[in-house]
């Protein structure tokens, strides 16, 4: 795309006659949006065609100047996706880029476009609209991730891995149940961003600079064709309102700590040291010194993107926590947050369905993982008070002694012989075997949301009836 040329005329020529002379450099550096606002051209130019319909059905403007507008914007909107639109910094933002560029084409009809209208209102349309497409893209992101979630929870919903409290073996659960946490998560962040998208879908148009206007506008009518659920009934508030921006925010936020928390265990699980997964080569790259190395990039930049994030988050929260009603200069500072936000979260939301989807799941190493590190001692102190009769407490104190005596012997609690146990209680008795597999641990999990395979494909059945 091109600048077109700066003067000062042009710039005057859009606010006509208050000011005798244009911004000087400087100031015309610190007002300019164009650089980055120019993403809303799409919304921007629905919502003036929407208008500008609105405006002949209400006998505002004639039909002739109506479908003169209309036309001339889908020009302006070719030529914008076409890349040799002339952007210039002097005409500030997309919303005066767009009326000039009109106005070249069609003449003067387009100087009724703005009638019954405000900059004000434009603008919280256009970002209203906007930020509701990236609420869509994120749901849409979500799904396909926790597509890729349940593929890897399905086949592997027996397969028996250690569970970690304190990043230290606990007991055993199975690589299925660890991924429908996951799935759990990316849910709830799926129903943050339809909750969210649900309250921002009212109409701010026609509310023009801050109190209404007293032209006949069919608010109802514009709300409709731009696929909102109703106006704002407050003029006020829909001109300086930015929630929708924040709670978008908000939820980008709680959803990159959810990526962030997956992407470090897959550092961690596909280091040597773990070796639970393998990273298909297209999310891995080589050192350049180590030939030996593969590095999880994909993962540890999925990690970094809440930064980003929740600096985006923080900025716009602490730009609009003091600004007095109506709309403020202050809330140009809107855009830039939630566009690199955005661009963030959707990054991270493709890379990560896409690393789970190449992902191998290492079954033979992940459990002999959980057979290590006595992982079963809980399922030994059940054992003690369902089958022995012992206080928990007690039951607790007996498989401490029991898990010192295997350490002690260096083998596993199932590899201690059944006089050994019941020199520790003698209420053991051969029973007791049928507890202390790994297998058999994960199976007895039978609780509803538990690790038994058979609870792990209840849970993958309800998030795909869920999903379709």
């Amino acid at each position: 795309m091109t600048d077109r040329p700066q003067t000062k005329d042009a710039a005057n020529s859009m606010w006509g006659g208050r000011f005798a002379a244009g911004p000087d450099a400087i100031m015309e550096a610190i007002n300019a949006s164009i650089g980055f606002d120019r993403r809303l051209y799409a919304q921007d130019i629905r919502g003036s065609r929407a208008h500008a319909a609105m405006l002949a059905a209400q006998g505002i403007i004639s039909d002739s100047d109506a479908k003169a507008i209309g036309e001339g914007l889908l020009t302006v909107l070719s030529e914008i996706e076409a890349g040799n639109f002339p952007f210039s910094t002097a005409l500030e933002d997309i919303h005066m880029n767009v009326e000039a560029r009109l106005k070249e084409i069609i003449g003067e009809p387009a100087g009724r476009l703005h009638t019954g209208r405000s900059r004000n209102d434009q603008v919280a349309t256009d970002f209203r609209l906007w930020v509701r497409d990236q609420c869509d893209a994120a749901i849409a992101g979500l799904q396909a991730l926790i597509r890729a979630a349940l593929a890897q929870a399905e086949s592997g919903a027996d397969w028996v891995m250690p569970g970690f409290t304190h990043l230290q073996t606990a007991q055993p659960v199975t690589w299925g149940h660890h991924m429908m946490a996951y799935v759990e998560m990316f849910g709830r962040d799926l129903g943050r961003f339809r909750d969210a998208r649900a309250r921002m879908n009212e109409s701010p148009l026609g509310a023009a600079a801050l109190a209404g206007t007293g032209y006949p506008l069919d608010r109802a009518m514009t709300a409709s064709a731009l696929e909102f659920d109703r106006p704002m009934a407050n003029s006020l508030d829909a001109v300086s309102d930015r929630d929708f921006a924040l709670e978008f925010l908000s939820a980008a936020s709680i959803c990159a700590v959810h990526l962030s928390r997956l992407a470090e265990e897959l550092v961690i699980w596909s280091s040597a040291q773990f070796r639970f997964v393998s990273m298909s080569d297209k999310w891995s790259t080589g050192s350049s010194i180590m030939p030996q190395k593969r590095n999880p990039d994909a993962a540890e930049l999925i990690r970094a993107k809440i930064g980003r994030i929740l600096g985006a988050t923080v900025a716009l929260f602490t730009v609009m926590k003091g600004l007095p009603l109506a709309y403020s200069k202050d809330m140009q500072e809107d855009k830039e947050q939630v566009f690199d936000a955005a661009d963030s979260l959707m990054l991270a939301l493709a890379a990560m369905g896409g690393m789970l989807s190449d992902l191998t799941a290492n079954r033979a190493n992940m459990e002999a993982a959980a057979s290590a590190g006595f992982s079963t001692a809980t399922d030994l102190a059940d054992w003690l008070v369902r089958e022995a009769g012992l206080p928990f407490r007690d039951a607790h104190h007996a498989t401490g002694a029991l898990v010192a005596l295997a350490e002690k012997k260096g083998c596993d609690l199932d590899e201690l012989s059944l006089a050994e146990m019941q020199s520790v209680n003698p209420a053991i008795n051969q029973s007791v075997y049928s507890v202390l597999g790994v297998h058999n641990s994960v199976a007895s999990r039978q609780s509803y949301g538990g690790t038994a395979p058979d609870q792990v494909r209840v849970q993958i059945t309800r998030w795909k009836e869920r999903l379709a």
